[in-house]
Protein backbone atom coordinates (compact mmCIF):
# COMPACT_ATOMS: atom_id res chain seq x y z
CA UNK A 1 0.00 0.00 0.00
CA UNK A 2 1.06 3.65 -0.73
CA UNK A 3 2.57 4.89 2.79
CA UNK A 4 3.41 8.97 1.85
CA UNK A 5 1.33 10.80 -0.75
CA UNK A 6 2.92 14.21 -2.26
CA UNK A 7 -0.17 16.68 -3.18
CA UNK A 8 0.69 18.16 -6.16
CA UNK A 9 -1.72 21.21 -6.31
CA UNK A 10 -3.14 23.37 -4.10
CA UNK A 11 -6.54 24.91 -1.85
CA UNK A 12 -9.57 22.98 -1.15
CA UNK A 13 -8.94 20.00 -3.49
CA UNK A 14 -5.29 19.64 -1.67
CA UNK A 15 -7.02 19.92 1.58
CA UNK A 16 -9.75 17.29 0.51
CA UNK A 17 -6.76 14.95 -0.89
CA UNK A 18 -4.78 15.20 2.56
CA UNK A 19 -8.04 14.63 4.69
CA UNK A 20 -8.39 11.18 2.38
CA UNK A 21 -4.33 9.98 3.17
CA UNK A 22 -5.13 10.26 6.62
CA UNK A 23 -8.44 8.49 6.87
CA UNK A 24 -6.54 5.95 5.46
CA UNK A 25 -3.30 6.49 7.57
CA UNK A 26 -0.94 7.47 5.15
CA UNK A 27 1.41 10.54 5.08
CA UNK A 28 1.33 13.69 2.88
CA UNK A 29 3.81 15.92 1.61
CA UNK A 30 2.53 19.36 0.73
CA UNK A 31 4.48 21.30 -1.75
CA UNK A 32 3.15 25.15 -2.48
CA UNK A 33 4.39 28.39 -3.93
CA UNK A 34 5.67 31.38 -2.37
CA UNK A 35 2.21 32.52 -2.05
CA UNK A 36 0.76 29.53 -0.35
CA UNK A 37 3.11 29.28 2.24
CA UNK A 38 0.23 29.53 4.87
CA UNK A 39 -2.49 27.89 3.33
CA UNK A 40 -4.14 25.58 5.09
CA UNK A 41 -3.26 22.23 3.51
CA UNK A 42 0.27 23.57 3.96
CA UNK A 43 -0.54 23.81 8.01
CA UNK A 44 -1.73 20.58 7.79
CA UNK A 45 0.72 17.82 5.95
CA UNK A 46 2.97 15.94 7.41
CA UNK A 47 5.86 17.67 5.36
CA UNK A 48 6.03 20.93 3.52
CA UNK A 49 8.48 21.71 0.88
CA UNK A 50 8.59 24.93 -1.08
CA UNK A 51 9.03 24.39 -4.81
CA UNK A 52 9.11 28.18 -6.29
CA UNK A 53 7.36 31.31 -6.94
CA UNK A 54 4.12 32.59 -7.06
CA UNK A 55 3.41 32.37 -10.54
CA UNK A 56 2.40 28.52 -11.47
CA UNK A 57 4.67 27.98 -14.23
CA UNK A 58 7.71 28.41 -11.70
CA UNK A 59 5.80 26.67 -8.74
CA UNK A 60 2.70 23.87 -9.40
CA UNK A 61 3.73 23.19 -13.60
CA UNK A 62 7.52 23.14 -12.84
CA UNK A 63 8.11 19.13 -13.19
CA UNK A 64 11.44 19.09 -11.91
CA UNK A 65 10.55 20.81 -8.63
CA UNK A 66 7.86 18.65 -7.78
CA UNK A 67 9.92 15.45 -8.86
CA UNK A 68 12.88 16.52 -6.25
CA UNK A 69 10.26 17.59 -3.40
CA UNK A 70 8.87 13.41 -3.93
CA UNK A 71 12.37 12.23 -3.86
CA UNK A 72 13.95 14.65 -1.34
CA UNK A 73 10.65 13.29 1.11
CA UNK A 74 10.25 9.88 0.26
CA UNK A 75 6.74 10.11 -1.08
CA UNK A 76 6.10 6.72 -3.15
CA UNK A 77 3.19 8.17 -4.81
CA UNK A 78 2.38 11.49 -6.12
CA UNK A 79 -1.68 13.15 -6.20
CA UNK A 80 -1.95 15.42 -8.57
CA UNK A 81 -5.45 16.35 -8.06
CA UNK A 82 -7.40 18.44 -10.88
CA UNK A 83 -6.25 21.25 -12.76
CA UNK A 84 -2.37 22.37 -13.22
CA UNK A 85 -0.41 19.22 -14.06
CA UNK A 86 -3.57 16.61 -13.52
CA UNK A 87 -3.87 15.87 -17.32
CA UNK A 88 -0.10 16.15 -18.51
CA UNK A 89 1.12 12.85 -20.00
CA UNK A 90 4.70 13.67 -19.89
CA UNK A 91 4.20 14.20 -15.88
CA UNK A 92 2.79 11.19 -15.64
CA UNK A 93 5.58 9.55 -18.12
CA UNK A 94 8.43 11.05 -16.05
CA UNK A 95 6.59 10.55 -12.18
CA UNK A 96 6.48 6.36 -13.58
CA UNK A 97 10.04 6.63 -14.97
CA UNK A 98 11.17 7.72 -11.11
CA UNK A 99 9.54 5.27 -9.70
CA UNK A 100 6.93 6.61 -7.78
CA UNK A 101 3.18 5.60 -8.30
CA UNK A 102 0.72 8.33 -10.29
CA UNK A 103 -2.22 8.60 -8.62
CA UNK A 104 -4.53 8.68 -11.99
CA UNK A 105 -4.26 6.82 -15.22
CA UNK A 106 -1.01 6.13 -17.29
CA UNK A 107 0.60 8.90 -19.65
CA UNK A 108 -0.95 6.87 -22.92
CA UNK A 109 -4.50 7.45 -21.90
CA UNK A 110 -4.12 10.76 -20.54
CA UNK A 111 -3.01 11.83 -23.96
CA UNK A 112 -5.41 9.49 -25.74
CA UNK A 113 -8.25 11.40 -24.19
CA UNK A 114 -6.41 14.89 -24.19
CA UNK A 115 -6.28 15.42 -27.90
CA UNK A 116 -9.87 15.80 -28.75
CA UNK A 117 -9.66 14.22 -32.30
CA UNK A 118 -7.90 11.33 -30.81
CA UNK A 119 -10.68 10.80 -28.21
CA UNK A 120 -13.51 11.16 -30.37
CA UNK A 121 -12.43 8.44 -32.28
CA UNK A 122 -11.52 6.17 -29.65
CA UNK A 123 -14.36 6.30 -28.19
CA UNK A 124 -16.35 5.93 -31.05
CA UNK A 125 -15.03 2.76 -31.69
CA UNK A 126 -15.82 1.53 -27.82
CA UNK A 127 -19.36 1.89 -28.52
CA UNK A 128 -19.78 5.69 -27.51
CA UNK A 129 -22.02 8.24 -29.01
CA UNK A 130 -20.55 11.09 -30.53
CA UNK A 131 -21.83 14.57 -31.93
CA UNK A 132 -21.13 14.17 -36.10
CA UNK A 133 -18.78 16.52 -36.89
CA UNK A 134 -15.27 16.17 -38.44
CA UNK A 135 -13.49 12.96 -38.52
CA UNK A 136 -9.91 14.90 -37.89
CA UNK A 137 -8.36 18.08 -37.70
CA UNK A 138 -9.32 20.95 -39.68
CA UNK A 139 -6.19 23.21 -41.46
CA UNK A 140 -7.93 24.81 -44.55
CA UNK A 141 -11.17 26.48 -45.20
CA UNK A 142 -12.05 24.30 -48.01
CA UNK A 143 -12.32 21.49 -45.88
CA UNK A 144 -14.61 23.13 -43.21
CA UNK A 145 -16.69 24.80 -45.54
CA UNK A 146 -17.71 20.89 -46.39
CA UNK A 147 -17.75 19.12 -43.01
CA UNK A 148 -20.20 22.12 -42.18
CA UNK A 149 -22.36 21.50 -45.63
CA UNK A 150 -22.39 17.79 -44.29
CA UNK A 151 -23.53 18.35 -40.91
CA UNK A 152 -25.52 21.83 -41.12
CA UNK A 153 -25.50 24.90 -39.00
CA UNK A 154 -24.68 26.10 -36.42
CA UNK A 155 -21.80 24.49 -36.00
CA UNK A 156 -18.65 25.04 -32.95
CA UNK A 157 -15.32 24.96 -33.75
CA UNK A 158 -13.14 23.43 -30.83
CA UNK A 159 -9.31 23.42 -30.36
CA UNK A 160 -8.03 20.12 -30.41
CA UNK A 161 -5.89 20.26 -27.26
CA UNK A 162 -8.28 22.73 -25.39
CA UNK A 163 -10.24 22.39 -22.46
CA UNK A 164 -11.28 24.72 -19.97
CA UNK A 165 -13.97 26.56 -22.11
CA UNK A 166 -11.07 28.00 -23.92
CA UNK A 167 -10.10 27.48 -27.75
CA UNK A 168 -13.85 27.18 -29.23
CA UNK A 169 -15.91 29.77 -31.36
CA UNK A 170 -19.70 28.95 -32.65
CA UNK A 171 -20.14 29.30 -36.44
CA UNK A 172 -23.95 30.20 -37.40
CA UNK A 173 -23.51 30.60 -41.29
CA UNK A 174 -21.04 30.28 -44.15
CA UNK A 175 -20.56 33.80 -44.09
CA UNK A 176 -18.15 34.04 -40.43
CA UNK A 177 -16.82 30.35 -41.33
CA UNK A 178 -13.35 31.79 -42.60
CA UNK A 179 -12.91 34.28 -39.59
CA UNK A 180 -14.08 31.83 -36.96
CA UNK A 181 -11.96 29.16 -38.01
CA UNK A 182 -8.94 31.26 -38.22
CA UNK A 183 -9.55 32.95 -34.64
CA UNK A 184 -10.50 29.80 -32.77
CA UNK A 185 -7.13 28.60 -34.86
CA UNK A 186 -4.95 31.52 -33.27
CA UNK A 187 -6.34 30.91 -29.71
CA UNK A 188 -5.77 27.73 -29.73
CA UNK A 189 -1.84 28.31 -30.60
CA UNK A 190 -1.44 30.50 -28.02
CA UNK A 191 -3.94 28.83 -25.24
CA UNK A 192 -2.30 25.15 -25.46
CA UNK A 193 0.70 25.43 -28.04
CA UNK A 194 -0.92 23.75 -31.02
CA UNK A 195 -3.07 24.88 -33.48
CA UNK A 196 -4.98 22.14 -34.19
CA UNK A 197 -9.16 22.34 -34.45
CA UNK A 198 -12.44 20.51 -35.32
CA UNK A 199 -16.00 20.86 -36.28
CA UNK A 200 -18.88 19.90 -34.35
CA UNK A 201 -22.70 20.09 -35.05
CA UNK A 202 -23.59 22.77 -32.31
CA UNK A 203 -26.86 21.80 -30.40
CA UNK A 204 -29.23 24.36 -29.64
CA UNK A 205 -30.68 23.82 -26.60
CA UNK A 206 -28.25 20.72 -25.01
CA UNK A 207 -27.76 19.61 -21.08
CA UNK A 208 -24.56 18.90 -20.13
CA UNK A 209 -24.59 15.18 -18.79
CA UNK A 210 -21.32 13.59 -17.23
CA UNK A 211 -20.85 10.32 -16.26
CA UNK A 212 -18.57 9.51 -13.14
CA UNK A 213 -16.62 6.19 -13.89
CA UNK A 214 -13.31 4.57 -11.83
CA UNK A 215 -11.81 1.53 -13.27
CA UNK A 216 -8.85 -0.48 -11.94
CA UNK A 217 -6.04 -2.71 -12.94
CA UNK A 218 -7.73 -5.59 -12.99
CA UNK A 219 -10.12 -4.98 -15.66
CA UNK A 220 -12.93 -3.82 -13.41
CA UNK A 221 -14.51 -0.69 -13.94
CA UNK A 222 -18.01 1.02 -12.86
CA UNK A 223 -19.97 4.13 -12.86
CA UNK A 224 -21.70 6.22 -10.10
CA UNK A 225 -24.22 8.03 -11.99
CA UNK A 226 -24.28 10.77 -13.97
CA UNK A 227 -24.08 14.94 -12.63
CA UNK A 228 -25.56 17.48 -14.45
CA UNK A 229 -23.18 21.00 -15.14
CA UNK A 230 -25.56 22.68 -16.96
CA UNK A 231 -25.13 26.08 -15.44
CA UNK A 232 -22.28 27.27 -17.06
CA UNK A 233 -20.87 30.65 -18.20
CA UNK A 234 -18.72 31.09 -21.01
CA UNK A 235 -18.12 26.88 -20.34
CA UNK A 236 -17.06 27.14 -16.92
CA UNK A 237 -19.18 25.09 -14.77
CA UNK A 238 -21.43 27.30 -12.00
CA UNK A 239 -23.37 24.69 -10.10
CA UNK A 240 -23.34 20.98 -10.17
CA UNK A 241 -26.19 18.82 -9.11
CA UNK A 242 -27.04 14.65 -9.16
CA UNK A 243 -29.08 13.04 -10.38
CA UNK A 244 -30.13 15.19 -13.28
CA UNK A 245 -33.25 16.01 -13.67
CA UNK A 246 -33.96 15.04 -17.09
CA UNK A 247 -32.08 11.63 -16.46
CA UNK A 248 -34.34 8.36 -15.66
CA UNK A 249 -33.61 5.34 -13.69
CA UNK A 250 -33.17 3.33 -17.24
CA UNK A 251 -31.68 5.78 -19.11
CA UNK A 252 -29.10 5.87 -16.10
CA UNK A 253 -28.47 2.46 -15.93
CA UNK A 254 -27.82 2.29 -19.92
CA UNK A 255 -25.40 5.05 -20.48
CA UNK A 256 -23.76 4.10 -17.27
CA UNK A 257 -23.53 0.66 -18.46
CA UNK A 258 -22.28 1.79 -21.84
CA UNK A 259 -19.58 4.04 -20.77
CA UNK A 260 -18.05 1.72 -17.79
CA UNK A 261 -17.98 -1.43 -20.48
CA UNK A 262 -15.95 1.14 -22.57
CA UNK A 263 -13.56 2.24 -20.10
CA UNK A 264 -12.54 -1.30 -19.21
CA UNK A 265 -12.71 -2.11 -22.74
CA UNK A 266 -9.96 0.75 -22.81
CA UNK A 267 -8.05 -0.60 -19.73
CA UNK A 268 -8.36 2.68 -17.46
CA UNK A 269 -7.41 2.60 -14.24
CA UNK A 270 -8.37 5.62 -12.17
CA UNK A 271 -11.00 7.91 -11.89
CA UNK A 272 -12.42 9.76 -14.94
CA UNK A 273 -15.63 11.36 -16.32
CA UNK A 274 -17.25 11.33 -19.30
CA UNK A 275 -18.67 13.90 -20.68
CA UNK A 276 -21.78 14.47 -23.03
CA UNK A 277 -24.80 16.89 -24.14
CA UNK A 278 -27.49 15.51 -24.39
CA UNK A 279 -30.79 16.83 -26.10
CA UNK A 280 -33.82 15.41 -27.48
CA UNK A 281 -33.26 11.84 -25.67
CA UNK A 282 -29.81 11.22 -27.36
CA UNK A 283 -26.07 11.81 -25.87
CA UNK A 284 -23.38 12.61 -27.61
CA UNK A 285 -19.43 12.62 -26.51
CA UNK A 286 -17.57 15.83 -25.87
CA UNK A 287 -14.60 15.01 -23.80
CA UNK A 288 -12.81 13.05 -21.13
CA UNK A 289 -11.65 14.13 -18.00
CA UNK A 290 -8.78 11.64 -16.95
CA UNK A 291 -8.91 13.25 -13.62
CA UNK A 292 -11.03 13.98 -10.30
CA UNK A 293 -13.65 16.28 -11.18
CA UNK A 294 -14.24 20.03 -9.14
CA UNK A 295 -17.50 18.54 -8.65
CA UNK A 296 -17.02 15.09 -7.58
CA UNK A 297 -18.49 15.74 -4.15
CA UNK A 298 -22.52 15.60 -5.63
CA UNK A 299 -22.10 11.55 -6.87
CA UNK A 300 -20.20 10.87 -3.20
CA UNK A 301 -23.05 12.59 -0.89
CA UNK A 302 -25.97 10.37 -3.40
CA UNK A 303 -23.89 7.33 -3.59
CA UNK A 304 -21.49 7.68 -0.31
CA UNK A 305 -18.29 6.69 -1.72
CA UNK A 306 -15.23 8.28 -1.27
CA UNK A 307 -13.94 8.83 -5.02
CA UNK A 308 -10.68 10.10 -3.84
CA UNK A 309 -10.09 6.81 -1.87
CA UNK A 310 -10.46 4.79 -4.42
CA UNK A 311 -8.20 6.90 -6.44
CA UNK A 312 -5.53 6.44 -4.35
CA UNK A 313 -6.29 2.27 -4.04
CA UNK A 314 -6.31 1.58 -7.41
CA UNK A 315 -2.69 3.44 -8.15
CA UNK A 316 -1.82 1.12 -5.26
CA UNK A 317 -2.80 -2.18 -7.66
CA UNK A 318 -5.83 -3.10 -5.41
CA UNK A 319 -9.02 -3.62 -7.07
CA UNK A 320 -12.04 -1.57 -6.67
CA UNK A 321 -14.31 -1.45 -3.18
CA UNK A 322 -17.63 -1.34 -4.72
CA UNK A 323 -18.79 -3.84 -7.71
CA UNK A 324 -21.85 -2.04 -9.90
CA UNK A 325 -24.58 -3.92 -8.30
CA UNK A 326 -23.60 -2.89 -5.15
CA UNK A 327 -23.65 1.19 -5.80
CA UNK A 328 -26.68 2.49 -4.90
CA UNK A 329 -28.06 5.86 -5.71
CA UNK A 330 -30.30 7.95 -2.60
CA UNK A 331 -31.49 11.41 -2.50
CA UNK A 332 -30.43 14.45 -4.63
CA UNK A 333 -27.00 16.73 -4.23
CA UNK A 334 -26.08 20.03 -5.08
CA UNK A 335 -23.14 21.83 -5.56
CA UNK A 336 -22.55 25.50 -5.68
CA UNK A 337 -18.75 26.62 -6.72
CA UNK A 338 -18.43 30.05 -4.69
CA UNK A 339 -15.65 32.13 -6.41
CA UNK A 340 -14.08 35.55 -4.92
CA UNK A 341 -14.92 37.11 -7.84
CA UNK A 342 -18.48 39.52 -8.35
CA UNK A 343 -21.79 37.84 -8.29
CA UNK A 344 -22.65 39.08 -12.17
CA UNK A 345 -20.00 40.56 -13.93
CA UNK A 346 -17.33 38.29 -12.28
CA UNK A 347 -14.64 40.80 -12.00
CA UNK A 348 -11.89 38.61 -9.03
CA UNK A 349 -11.81 39.76 -6.06
CA UNK A 350 -8.44 38.76 -4.58
CA UNK A 351 -7.40 39.72 -0.68
CA UNK A 352 -7.48 39.09 3.14
CA UNK A 353 -10.74 37.36 4.50
CA UNK A 354 -11.91 38.89 7.52
CA UNK A 355 -14.58 37.08 8.74
CA UNK A 356 -15.25 33.10 7.27
CA UNK A 357 -18.36 31.19 8.53
CA UNK A 358 -19.31 27.95 6.71
CA UNK A 359 -22.97 26.52 7.15
CA UNK A 360 -23.62 23.44 9.41
CA UNK A 361 -26.33 21.13 9.74
CA UNK A 362 -27.39 17.65 8.26
CA UNK A 363 -26.13 16.80 5.17
CA UNK A 364 -24.43 19.98 4.37
CA UNK A 365 -20.48 19.47 3.29
CA UNK A 366 -17.93 22.42 2.53
CA UNK A 367 -15.04 22.16 0.66
CA UNK A 368 -12.71 24.97 1.45
CA UNK A 369 -9.14 26.25 2.44
CA UNK A 370 -10.11 29.35 3.22
CA UNK A 371 -9.93 30.33 7.16
CA UNK A 372 -10.44 34.12 9.00
CA UNK A 373 -7.72 35.78 8.11
CA UNK A 374 -6.41 33.94 5.04
CA UNK A 375 -5.21 36.09 2.01
CA UNK A 376 -6.45 35.05 -1.56
CA UNK A 377 -3.63 35.63 -3.86
CA UNK A 378 -4.27 36.79 -7.18
CA UNK A 379 -1.91 34.19 -9.35
CA UNK A 380 -4.70 31.20 -9.06
CA UNK A 381 -8.06 30.11 -9.93
CA UNK A 382 -10.43 32.71 -7.67
CA UNK A 383 -12.83 29.58 -6.32
CA UNK A 384 -12.68 29.68 -2.61
CA UNK A 385 -15.26 27.30 -1.53
CA UNK A 386 -17.70 24.33 -2.80
CA UNK A 387 -20.91 24.30 -0.89
CA UNK A 388 -22.54 20.50 -1.09
CA UNK A 389 -25.97 19.85 0.50
CA UNK A 390 -28.47 17.17 -0.42
CA UNK A 391 -31.76 15.87 0.58
CA UNK A 392 -34.32 12.75 0.47
CA UNK A 393 -35.46 14.75 -2.82
CA UNK A 394 -34.62 17.47 -5.11
CA UNK A 395 -36.95 20.42 -3.51
CA UNK A 396 -35.59 19.65 -0.04
CA UNK A 397 -32.37 19.38 -1.15
CA UNK A 398 -33.07 23.20 -2.33
CA UNK A 399 -34.72 23.98 0.43
CA UNK A 400 -31.32 23.37 2.52
CA UNK A 401 -29.19 24.68 0.07
CA UNK A 402 -31.34 28.07 0.56
CA UNK A 403 -30.49 28.17 3.94
CA UNK A 404 -26.91 27.00 4.18
CA UNK A 405 -26.44 29.78 1.30
CA UNK A 406 -27.88 32.52 4.03
CA UNK A 407 -25.91 31.13 6.69
CA UNK A 408 -22.95 31.48 4.95
CA UNK A 409 -20.36 34.29 5.96
CA UNK A 410 -17.19 35.25 3.96
CA UNK A 411 -16.22 39.16 4.61
CA UNK A 412 -13.09 40.99 3.26
CA UNK A 413 -13.71 39.88 -0.01
CA UNK A 414 -16.68 39.91 -2.84
CA UNK A 415 -17.78 36.31 -3.89
CA UNK A 416 -20.20 34.88 -6.22
CA UNK A 417 -22.56 33.71 -3.26
CA UNK A 418 -25.48 36.29 -4.13
CA UNK A 419 -25.46 34.74 -7.49
CA UNK A 420 -26.20 31.32 -6.01
CA UNK A 421 -29.08 33.09 -3.86
CA UNK A 422 -30.58 34.27 -7.01
CA UNK A 423 -30.53 31.09 -8.72
CA UNK A 424 -32.56 29.69 -5.60
CA UNK A 425 -35.48 32.20 -6.54
CA UNK A 426 -35.67 31.81 -10.39
CA UNK A 427 -38.43 29.43 -11.39
CA UNK A 428 -36.46 27.63 -14.59
CA UNK A 429 -34.27 26.51 -12.11
CA UNK A 430 -36.55 25.48 -9.50
CA UNK A 431 -38.42 23.68 -12.13
CA UNK A 432 -35.11 22.44 -13.53
CA UNK A 433 -36.09 23.78 -16.72
CA UNK A 434 -32.45 24.75 -18.17
CA UNK A 435 -30.01 24.13 -20.72
CA UNK A 436 -26.30 24.84 -21.41
CA UNK A 437 -27.43 28.41 -22.53
CA UNK A 438 -29.36 29.50 -20.08
CA UNK A 439 -27.52 30.77 -17.38
CA UNK A 440 -25.69 33.64 -19.83
CA UNK A 441 -29.04 34.86 -20.60
CA UNK A 442 -30.09 35.09 -16.53
CA UNK A 443 -26.82 36.81 -16.09
CA UNK A 444 -27.53 39.38 -19.30
CA UNK A 445 -30.64 40.40 -17.64
CA UNK A 446 -29.22 40.80 -14.55
CA UNK A 447 -26.12 42.99 -15.88
CA UNK A 448 -28.90 45.06 -18.12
Amino acid sequence: MIEKVLIANRGEIALRIHRACHEMGIKTVAVHSTADVDAMHVRLADETVCIGPAASVDSYLNIPAIISAAEITGADAIHPGYGFLSENAHFADIVAEHGISFIGPTGDHIRQMGDKITAKRTVKELGIPVVPGSEGGITDDETARKVCEEIGYPVIIKASAGGGGRGMQIVKNADDLSVQLSTCRREAKVSFGDDAVYIEKFLTTPRHIEFQIIGDSHGNCIHLGERDCSLQRRHQKVLEEAPSPVIDEETRERMGGIVAKAMADFGYCGAGTIEFLYENGEFYFIEMNTRVQVEHPVTEMITGIDIVREQIRVAAGEELSYTQDMVRFFGHAIECRINAEHPFNFMPSPGTVTQYHPPGGLNVRCDSAVYTGYKIPPHYDSMVAKLIVSGYTREGCLLRLRRSLNEFVIEGVTTTIPLHQALMENEDFLAGDYDIHWLEKFLAEKNA
